[in-house]
């Protein structure tokens, strides 16, 4: 049934996001490198031969579970909630052993790209994707690039298990250069933390600049105006976690009012570490920019890493 996807959230998300393929990934590079000739045929028969097999889950499969379960709020004859498009370079061939352990959880996920070693960016706005989360660095950073929609590279799972409240779904961001635009960042790269100081006092009544996950943010605020409670007691928890500290904070919550977006938590943290509020809060996922940060932040939930955009002055 085709659908006006104009108010459901869709998130593209990977195989190897979705899954653990880690086993078949390395098989491939290790014939690989061996012999290369025969890599793609050696990888087919494995594929074949273990589609029936389960896979683990990937850093990403409660996030995506979470999300999916909130299509329990769906109208009669409304569009879903959330929709969820595998994305993957594998064949469809190769691919039958990712739909298989699909139909196997009940994930409720119609929609897929297969491509055969090409990249699956390609596709995202034939999708209507708002979030695509991916494995491959090469893949998100093209979309970072063209401006397609949030992306975020996913590394290993978490060792720290969250317990996540059941029929929850939790989001964290970062503020700089994930919610907001580069340019508060960059004032402090270039003037210290002082100018940066002065410069989000003088402008606290001036909204920022849309970053590369406001939109995403701002569907996800939609979403929560389609749930039946109100917005204080929704099962959508989203929290600003953010370096900045007074007198920097007031700015960030005059921009999110501007924008119309409610968020749960925030957190204006001055330099103290991340890793013990997101462990505290019980995120599915933190997408934050910077490695120093990702480092520990990803030993207790799952973490996205947001790539700057290639003409980026971050990014030198």
């Amino acid at each position: 049934m085709a659908y006006n996807l104009q108010n459901t959230l869709v998130i593209g998300i990977s195989a190897t996001a979705l899954f653990d393929l880690s086993k078949e990934d390395k098989l491939f590079e290790k014939e690989f490198k061996n012999n290369p000739e025969n890599a793609i045929q050696m990888y087919r028969e494995y594929m074949l031969k273990n589609e029936h097999l389960p896979l683990k889950e990937g850093i990403a499969f409660p996030l995506i579970k979470a999300l999916l379960d909130l299509n329990k709020y769906q109208k009669k004859n409304d569009s879903p909630l959330v929709e969820v498009v595998i994305m993957s370079r594998n064949s469809p061939d190769t691919g039958v052993i990712v739909l298989n352990n699909i139909k196997k959880l009940n994930l409720n996920i119609t929609r897929s790209a297969f491509t055969a070693g090409e990249s699956t960016a390609d596709y995202l706005e034939a999708f209507d994707v708002d979030l695509f989360l991916t494995t491959n660095e090469s893949d998100a950073q093209k979309v970072i690039d063209k401006k397609v929609c949030a992306s975020a590279v996913l590394s290993t799972p978490p060792e720290y298990k969250c317990d996540i409240p059941d029929g929850q779904v939790r989001i964290a961001f970062d503020g700089d250069a994930v919610l907001f635009d580069e340019s508060s960042e960059l004032v402090y790269k270039n003037g210290g933390l002082e100018a940066f100081h002065e410069n989000e006092h003088n402008a606290q009544d001036i909204p920022m600049n849309e970053g590369p996950f406001a939109t995403f943010l701002k569907k996800l605020a939609r979403l929560q105006e389609r749930l039946p409670m109100k917005m204080e007691l929704s099962p959508v928890r989203i929290a600003l976690v953010t370096a900045r500290n007074s007198p920097a904070d007031i700015r960030v919550i005059k921009t999110l009012r501007h924008w119309g977006v409610y968020v749960d938590e925030a957190f204006f943290l001055g330099g103290i570490e991340k890793s013990e509020i997101l462990k505290a809060f019980k995120a599915h996922i933190f997408f934050d920019d910077q490695d120093v940060h990702l480092a520990t932040s990803s030993l207790v939930v799952p973490c996205g890493k947001v790539l700057y955009p290639t003409s980026s002055a971050l990014k030198k």
